[in-house]
């Protein structure tokens, strides 16, 4: 009775996820999709406690309790501007969470080995134990060294040395054969392993195989990230994530646990098809994110980008920024992560909202990857209260701004830049842009004329009906926002 009960609610839980999931398509609904999503996991967390009798009902609670504790602290401290290295700090604690259980699992293996329950351990489960433990391992370190990039900690250059992509395939070929001399260990052959139950002699192979495979894997997930630049940071915290998923769902075969086996295959799913969707966002495959070295700390012009010596840029003041504003029919405001550090999009909404009493057409411009991870602006601007249905899509809005009077980039740079369109020199040559440049006129928001994550100089700054409006973008988008509310 209690074993169909556990099973009805990892049901539950499984369509809580997908239900949870699918909420999350749209900006409107993401925040409940998450809700439900979460709901599922403490269905899912609960029955397997009930399950398997580890903890006592009081430990139960008082665990749910802390974890949740923990959670919302996190939750109200973190900055939107902290978020991406947030997400891929949890992306690395779900998969040394998995190497753990491996680990643990193997402990119990070879203590019932030659028992009784020793029969219920079969070859497959060496090839699932290695799989989370490898998996695992790449995501944990090769998450914090994200981290450490997008909360620049580290260079977010890319890094490499002499001989790295050698010894990154040596990496590769030692925890493939260590996971075959776990498998091999006990005797199995590839037309028996699925069957053939662990001996005694398999306890030497799964502990020194499961060590090296856990070496190869921590050095594997820092080799993998370091060559990769900054400007590639979106691409790279989905491929992480997808990559927690495909940890927690080997993991859910080890255990034989169905909740994490459905919860793993859709994060790893759901976060392959987002990278696929990110590289396509920059018209560049997978293979070419991972060793392309783009982008960096935008603190120079990249090498082979056209330099844009002798020319002039055209600074604009506050009071005239709100003219230009105030007396426009249709006005287009591209966010990117200079408003996220600047914590700006309350200030966008307000004059976003001022700019309509006055009857002037108000839309949101949003790259797929704008910002450091997937969706970050449409986070900022939604915690803004900015109303969904002025939110839109690269495809879905580029062909307005040849109608549009004013548009306001905030902060973006490499996702504005008309160079993707012409300059087959520059690293972001064919990456789908914003069309900024069709606007009547443009104002450009920044703090400098530093280049943006991909390190090289953006050709709209010198477009003749561009306006750039230096300072924090906060300041100043408050105070066009004062001027326009003082305007007759």
């Amino acid at each position: 009775m209690l074993q169909d009960l556990i099973k009805i609610a990892y049901l539950v839980s499984a369509i809580l996820f997908i239900f949870g999931m699918k909420r999350l398509q749209s900006p409107a609904t993401a925040r409940k999709g998450n809700q439900i999503a979460a709901y599922g996991m403490l269905v899912a967390i609960v029955a397997t406690l009930v399950a398997k009798p580890i903890v006592t009902p009081v430990e139960m609670i008082l665990g749910l309790l802390i974890g949740t504790a923990i959670g919302w602290i996190w939750s109200k401290k973190v900055e939107m501007t902290g978020m991406p290295e947030l997400v891929a700090a949890f992306n690395g604690f779900g998969g040394i969470a998995s190497a753990v259980v491996a680990f643990g699992e193997i402990a119990k293996l070879i203590q019932n080995t030659g028992t009784d329950d020793g029969e219920a351990f079969v070859m497959s489960t060496a090839v699932t134990i290695a799989l989370s433990i490898l998996i695992g391992g790449v995501t944990f370190t090769g998450s914090f060294v994200a981290y450490g990039k997008l909360s620049e900690k580290i260079s977010g250059n890319p890094m490499s040395f002499p001989g790295m992509r050698l010894l990154t395939l040596v990496l590769a070929i030692v925890s493939i054969g260590a996971t075959v001399w776990m498998v091999m260990g006990a005797g199995a052959f590839p037309d028996d392993f699925m069957t053939t139950a662990v001996s005694v002699e398999f306890t030497e192979p799964m502990i020194y195989g499961a060590i090296i495979v856990a070496t190869a894997a921590f050095l594997l997930g820092i080799l993998l990230v370091i060559p990769i630049g900054g400007a590639d940071m979106p691409v790279v915290v989905s491929l992480l994530n997808s990559y927690s998923g495909m940890a927690a769902g080997a993991t859910g075969f080890v255990l034989n646990n169905t909740a994490l086996i459905v919860s793993g295959a859709l994060v790893g799913a759901s976060g392959l098809i987002l990278t696929k969707i990110m590289c396509d966002a920059m018209n560049r495959s997978l293979l070419n994110v991972l060793i392309g070295g783009f982008g960096g700390d935008g603190q120079t012009a990249a090498a082979g980008s056209k330099s844009m010596e002798g020319k002039n840029i055209t600074e604009v003041s506050s009071e005239d920024a709100a003219i230009l504003l105030a007396y426009a029919e249709k006005v287009i405001f591209v966010p990117g992560y200079g408003m996220a550090v600047a914590q700006a999009q309350h200030a966008v909404r307000e004059l976003g909202d001022e700019l309509q009493k006055r009857g002037v057409t108000v839309k949101y411009a949003v790259h797929p990857v704008a910002g450091r991870m997937p969706g970050h602006m449409n986070v900022l601007l939604a915690e803004a209260n900015v109303p969904y249905d002025q939110l839109y899509e690269m495809d879905d809005i580029n062909g307005e701004f040849d109608t549009c009077d004013v548009a306001v980039v905030i902060g973006a740079n490499d996702v504005v830049n008309p160079a993707a369109r012409h300059d087959t020199a520059s690293p972001i040559y064919g990456m789908p842009i914003l069309n900024v440049d069709h606007a009547r006129t443009t104002i450009v928001l920044k703090r400098s004329m530093r280049p943006g994550y991909a390190g090289i100089e953006n050709e709209l700054f010198f477009n003749s009906n561009n306006r750039m409006l230096f300072g924090d973008a906060k300041a100043s988008i408050s105070k066009v926002v004062s001027e326009v509310k003082g305007l007759d």
